[in-house]
């Protein structure tokens, strides 16, 4: 794979790509062309506490880029996050040092891997891991996809930089499996399970399974209760899931989460001689939390939990994981991140070096690393700005679909982006023709540059600011009678409304811009000078949250055209 993915072009496209005099040409009729965007964020956070020399910020993905796991190869690091119904699925990065880290793609980036077309934006890939077998020096992504009948999958490479394999469908059900390669050739599978009786709500089990390698399946009847209900079962714990496996010292350690990935959240560790167990916890647990400190503190960080391990290039171990950055109404928009903290596994049992104490936005750098992070391909952290002209023939893999893929409805070319609009509109359960860049920060400005010039009430383009099919804001361009139209359109729970609209000069470029600062967002356009004007007024992100939506993923900041728009001008 390179670094970037390839677009769709189109042969011919119906666009004058020259002004004539002061006139300023438009695409055909129903054709938008996006010509620039730009993401600035800019969070207090970062500005209280810049670098110093030898550090570097933690988050490590800002964003959502949730439930991460890591393995090496020698000096290479790849780790992978969950990506439910994005298309493409499964963004997987490559680091040498675990600060730097660039995105060399997707997993899951071909339909015969990803079915996820009719998925609500909470299903499709749950909580992939990725490991590294010695023994055929092959890597392997094991995860739930819930879509296409798929379940329980797992895909192999010898190089991630290369694709991967078609999945293989598992034998087992549950969630959440991991894959284990013993130092005697044997491989065994973890995962989240119902339990037979169920005492209470949220009551699971985690079961472990031999694993055959030739034939890449479970080994029928080898399955064993390892985990039941979590740590100390007279306590009801919720949520036993997301296994990993390791060995360390001739012992077997089995880290899981527990209690479910909000507020209470944490990461819990077993121990055993055997692979099969029977595993007994620490008797310290949890090893990473953040449940128990107070509510108010500053530049809060909460949620911990769901972590894996992986020794450092400095020897010392290091466990990612994800957490959650709250904004000042406590609501989460940004969606789960990944962290990364220096874990002591000096002794028995692996501690999160501050795992338990409130963490902190900066963290020292292992040593004789540089810190090039948003530098020569880099994935940026902290405050930043990103900035995509659409001119080239390929685009950076931030840029993403949901449910179908981009490569379906975009094209570049030197005038722009341009998307072909599909039918279904940004509520429908379907492929929409929306192109997405993750909210990376609470408070951020995205701006950028439209030609457009609807035919019908049914054509809409501009932004959209988008937690789900259910809750998301649409800020566009269409038509009322023979009138070029400004929409704002709320839609929470499914229902929709219009907020404002406005009445604008047609046949013109407008530029749109969305800004937030933490709950309060603002849309507003501009057709000359850079004059913005708001439409609507501020208004709640509390429709982009976690909070309000539910669901597992972050707000996405949308590109999007639709030839069925329902956000009628007022």
């Amino acid at each position: 794979m390179k670094n970037q993915f390839k677009l769709l072009t189109l042969g011919t496209l119906s666009l004058i790509a020259a002004s004539c005099g002061n006139k300023v040409t438009m695409p055909d009729p129903g054709t938008p062309v996006f010509t620039q965007f730009t993401y600035t964020g800019k969070d207090v956070v970062y500005e209280k506490n810049p670098l110093a020399e030898g550090e570097f910020y933690n988050p490590i993905l800002q964003g959502c880029y949730p439930d991460p796991s890591i393995c090496k190869k020698g000096t290479d690091y790849y780790l992978v996050c969950s990506s439910f119904a994005i298309n493409p699925g499964v963004p997987i990065f490559h680091s040498t040092d675990l600060v730097n880290w660039k995105q060399i793609g997707h997993v899951l980036d071909r339909p015969s891997q990803l079915k996820v077309e009719d998925s609500g934006i909470s299903a499709g890939i749950y909580a992939p891991t990725i490991r590294y077998n010695s023994y055929n020096d092959t890597f392997y992504m094991i995860t739930t996809q819930f879509s296409g009948g798929m379940g329980n999958m797992i895909v192999k490479t010898k190089d991630p930089m290369k694709g991967w394999s078609d999945p293989i469908k598992l034998n087992f059900e549950g969630i959440d499996p991991d894959i284990f390669f013993d130092d005697n050739g044997k491989a065994y599978v973890t995962h989240n399970d119902a339990p037979e009786k169920p005492l209470y709500e949220g009551h699971r089990v985690i079961k472990v399974w031999e694993y055959d390698l030739e034939k890449d399946q479970i080994i029928p009847g080898t399955d064993k209760v390892v985990v039941n209900g979590g740590v100390d079962l007279s306590k009801k714990p919720i949520w036993i899931e997301a296994p990993h496996l390791y060995k360390k010292d001739g012992k077997y350690y089995l880290m899981c989460a527990e209690g479910g990935t909000g507020g209470w959240h944490s990461e819990v560790i077993f121990i055993s001689d055997n692979p099969q167990g029977p595993f007994k916890p620490a008797p310290e647990n949890p090893i990473l939390s953040q449940r128990h400190l107070p509510a108010e503190r500053p530049f809060k960080v909460d949620w911990a939990g769901h972590a894996d391990l992986v020794e450092g290039p400095d020897g010392q171990y290091y466990g990612v994981f994800l957490a959650i950055r709250p904004n000042e109404a406590n609501r989460v928009n940004t969606g789960r991140e990944t962290f990364i903290l220096p874990v002591d596994w000096s002794g028995t049992f692996p501690v999160f070096k501050g795992g338990l104490e409130p963490i902190q936005p900066k963290l020292a750098m292992p040593q004789s690393v540089k810190n090039e992070t948003g530098k020569n391909g880099y994935f940026p952290n902290g405050n930043f700005t990103f900035t995509e002209t659409f001119t080239g023939s390929s685009l950076d893999y931030r840029w993403v679909g949901v449910r179908g893929a981009r490569e379906g409805f975009i094209s570049t070319t030197a005038e722009g982006l341009t998307i072909t609009p599909y039918e279904t509109n940004i509520k429908a359960v379907l492929p929409t023709s929306t192109l997405f860049y993750r909210q990376q920060h609470l408070n951020f400005t995205a701006t950028t540059t439209l030609k457009y010039v609807p035919r019908t009430e049914k054509d809409l383009a501009g932004i959209t600011c988008y937690q789900s099919e259910k809750f998301n804001y649409v800020f566009g361009v269409t038509k009322k009678a023979e009138d070029s139209c400004i929409v704002l359109q709320r839609t929470e729970k499914g229902e929709s409304s219009t907020i404002a609209s406005e009445k604008i000069e047609g046949n013109t470029p407008i530029s749109l811009r969305v800004t937030a600062e933490g709950d309060k967002y603002t849309f507003s356009y501009s057709v000359k000078d850079n004059n913005y004007q708001t439409v609507g007024g501020t208004v709640s992100g509390d429709i982009l949250s976690t909070n309000v939506a539910g669901g597992f993923t972050g707000a996405m900041i949308g590109l999007y055209a639709t030839t069925s728009n329902d956000a009628e001008a007022l």
